[in-house]
């Protein structure tokens, strides 16, 4: 069943492992999908390539304008886009990790949002969805940038669907465990990996979320731990 057929979804950080399978998925479900990351090959499925650096407010606005302009609509924003970094305790965490991480992880989801918010609200619909993470509420040792980024976009939805109950407006977040990339295996290769979460699951969820039928679940924090 194509879930998304006739909506328009802006997909950033489309490129990385997780991307390409979210990209893949909303595709096969029906949707035009905007895919945009600093780079966007001729290889991705999506039907409208953005290169653009979303932790600026220009390149955030720009992605938006040009995906209404194409298509009269913008019915979802599925933030895949982030970064991870860890200079181990606090007490040896770098200024520059530290604001790298709030540039990928809560700056660049606020900019998207908020350029993203003004049409769907004058629409009086539309789906915010963010990739959060297991780190963001568990707050592991050794992540201290990493955990407190990802945090602080958690409350950024909660606060989006709160302030949009009466919109059409939902927003929620996903929260992985360790997803199962090439890249991910490469960086830990003696781990199992059987318990980390496959990247089509979190694509099958997102999707759900985007769609209509999750119309009654906004501030929502899901998590997808596989067995982990």
């Amino acid at each position: 069943m194509k879930l998304l057929l006739g909506k328009t979804i802006l997909i950033t950080g489309a490129t990385g492992g997780l991307g390409e399978e979210v990209t893949a998925a909303f595709v096969e479900a029906g949707a035009f999908v905007a895919a945009s990351a600093r780079k966007v090959d001729s290889s991705s499925p999506a039907q409208l390539a953005l290169p653009a650096d979303l932790t600026t407010a220009e390149g955030a606005e720009s992605v938006v304008r040009t995906v209404l302009a194409a298509r009269g609509q913008l019915d979802g924003v599925v933030h895949v886009m982030g970064g991870f970094a860890t200079d181990g305790g606090t007490q040896d965490t770098s200024e520059q990790t530290w604001d790298k991480m709030f540039a990928l992880n809560t700056r660049s989801p606020f900019l998207v949002f908020r350029a993203a918010l003004k049409p769907m609200r004058a629409a009086g619909s539309g789906r915010i969805i963010a990739i959060g993470s297991r780190a963001g509420e568990t707050s592991p040792a050794g992540l201290s940038a990493y955990a407190a980024s990802k945090a602080a976009l958690h409350s950024l939805v909660k606060v989006i669907a709160e302030e949009n109950k009466l919109t059409g407006i939902t927003a929620n977040v996903v929260l992985p465990s360790t997803i199962d990339t090439a890249q991910n295996r490469a960086a830990m290769p003696g781990a199992e990996f059987t318990k980390w979460v496959k990247p089509e699951s979190i694509a099958g969820l997102l999707v759900w979320l985007a769609s209509d039928a999750s119309a009654d679940v906004s501030g929502a924090l899901i998590p997808i731990y596989g067995k982990a």
